[in-house]
């Protein structure tokens, strides 16, 4: 009968136990995944266009001219 009152008493605590092991566990996967990847470069510049330029069609069909 020991048995049964030792596990309502300490589930609390295993409980708590297993998911810090599982929030351990993703946190090691999720740093080793990253560092697999490589850094991540956050260099997207958005192109801002010039109020005082008219928007031309040779802008508009072909953007990435300058």
């Amino acid at each position: 009968m020991g048995i049964h009152y030792d596990y309502k008493s300490t589930r609390s605590a295993k409980l708590m136990e297993k998911q810090a092991k599982r929030e351990r566990k993703l946190a090691e996967k999720k740093a080793k995944r990253l560092a697999k990847e490589g850094p991540k470069k956050n260099d997207t510049k958005e192109k801002v266009l010039d109020a005082s330029k008219p928007i031309t069609l040779d802008f508009l069909t072909n953007p990435d001219k300058e």
